[in-house]
C-alpha cells in the first residue's frame, strides 16, 4: 500500500484499531437486538451489525493484502440485504395480521354492544 515502512505500519495500526472499534460497536448492536423494545429496532440493529461485519472484512482485506476478501464482503452484503428484506416482510405480515385481528375484535365488540343495547331496553 505505502512504500514508506513507517506509513505502512501506521496504516496497519489504524486498520486494526478500526476493526477493534467495529467489534465494540458490534457488541452494542447485539445488545440492542436482544433488548430493543420493538421488532423494528431489532431488524435495524441486525442490519447495522451486518454492515459492520462487511466493513471488518474489507479492513481485513487491506491488512492481509488479499483482494479476494472483498468478493466475500460483497457476497455477505447481498445475503445481509436479502435477510433484512425477508425479516421486514415477516414483520410487516405479522403487523398487518395483528391489526386485522384488532379490527375484527373491535367490530365484534361493537356488534355485541349493539345487540345488547337492542335487547336490554325491552321497548322495541
Amino acid at each position: 500500500m505505502f512504500t514508506d515502512p513507517r506509513l505502512a505500519l501506521l496504516s496497519r495500526y489504524i486498520l486494526i484499531g478500526g476493526i477493534a472499534l467495529l467489534a465494540l460497536l458490534l457488541l452494542f448492536c447485539i445488545i440492542r437486538s436482544i433488548r430493543g423494545p420493538r421488532i423494528a429496532d431489532r431488524i435495524l440493529s441486525i442490519n447495522m451489525a451486518g454492515t459492520m461485519v462487511i466493513s471488518a472484512i474489507v479492513f481485513m482485506s487491506a491488512i492481509l493484502k488479499d483482494p479476494s476478501l472483498i468478493d466475500i464482503g460483497l457476497l455477505y452484503a447481498m445475503i445481509s440485504f436479502l435477510a433484512v428484506v425477508v425479516f421486514s416482510r415477516i414483520y410487516r405480515g405479522e403487523y398487518l395480521s395483528l391489526k386485522d385481528d384488532e379490527r375484527q375484535e373491535i367490530e365484534a365488540q361493537t356488534a355485541q354492544a349493539t345487540e345488547e343495547g337492542l335487547h336490554s331496553d325491552g321497548d322495541d
